[in-house]
């Protein structure tokens, strides 16, 4: 019974180990979701603006601009994958991966070459442990990016992208990120970054996707006539970058925001496990001790019996 007794104290100091290590993991991303969020949060005005503005130039014009231009004939697409740096987030990482499988499939299936952009440790274990080729990783800022990192990934892609496709370029690239819903819902989401899509005002569209559908008007609404300076093609020049690293910076952001929520979430049913796990120990710490005293008592009680049975 002291065996017994000293493994299940030696599991229930193990387990309280643990559980502070994961309790506190939990206050630390709860902590940082907040300013993740809010982050999140602060981007979507200038997003939504932007949005706007390259719509209603590619709205307004007829002018054949090389990232708004669609290919009748699509052979090569570029996904960019965002996953984690770290794991104990819950299936936050795998819900991604397994978002762009589906996506690589489907546009295997379509008879596309499939060239992958890795953000995150999460994803570039995945690819390297399967032996899997793709064409560029970044790591070490997914839960804090910053719109530099945006701009290194957004800028590489656009340059692939209008590379021609002999030349390895790329005829539409897509995003698999996770949206930030709630504390409790992150869905991952797939986003066609390239070429840019205009969707008519008649045609409805998710104003949360901020896709270039979000210029709607009113029924009976006159929508506004523009005129460029110096001309359109310039002004798409300017603004199709920029929305570019801006789609994919508020990608990073509602990423991050995820990810962080999700570990919030798994650390906490962590804690809550290890407490149930030591009072599952303690229980049985208590009945072996009391099998124990129960034992030497019916001992003493024997040897009382057997001592007085002599002595008759």
């Amino acid at each position: 019974m002291g065996a017994q007794m000293r493994i299940y104290r030696q599991r229930i100091k193990s387990v309280n180990s643990i559980k502070k290590i994961t309790n506190a993991m939990e206050l630390i991303a709860a902590a940082r979701v907040v300013k993740a969020r809010q982050r999140a949060t602060e981007a979507m005005p200038y997003t939504t603006a932007l949005t706007r503005a390259v719509s209603a130039v590619a709205t307004n014009t007829n002018e054949d601009h090389p990232l708004t231009t669609a290919k009748e004939t699509a052979t090569r697409a570029g996904v960019v994958i965002i996953t984690a740096d770290r794991g104990l987030a819950g299936a936050y990482s795998v819900a991604a991966i397994k978002e762009s499988a589906e996506l690589i499939a489907k546009l295997t299936a379509e008879g596309k070459e499939v060239v992958p952009y890795l953000v995150g440790r999460k994803a570039v274990s995945y690819f390297k442990f399967r032996k899997r080729e793709y064409a560029a990783e970044w790591t070490g800022f997914s839960d804090a990016p910053t719109f530099e990192n945006a701009k290194e990934i957004a800028d590489r892609i656009t340059a692939d992208f209008l590379k021609p496709t002999e030349e390895g370029g790329h005829d539409e690239i897509h995003v698999v990120f996770t949206r930030f819903r709630s504390m409790v819902r992150q869905d991952p989401f797939v986003l066609r970054l390239l070429p840019l899509e205009v969707v008519g005002a008649d045609e409805g569209g998710d104003d949360d996707n901020l896709d270039l559908s979000v210029n709607r008007y009113e029924d009976g609404q006159i929508p506004p006539e523009y005129s460029f300076e110096p001309s359109a093609a310039e002004v798409l020049d300017l603004l199709l970058p920029k929305y570019v690293r801006n789609r994919i910076f508020t990608a990073l952001l509602s990423s991050a925001a995820s990810e962080l929520a999700a570990r919030q979430r798994a650390m906490k049913s962590a804690t809550d496990n290890a407490t149930e796990l030591i009072k599952t120990y303690q229980r049985l710490a208590n009945q072996a001790r009391q099998a124990g005293i129960t034992q030497e008592i019916s001992e003493i009680v024997g040897g009382a019996n057997a001592l007085a049975d002599a002595q008759k």
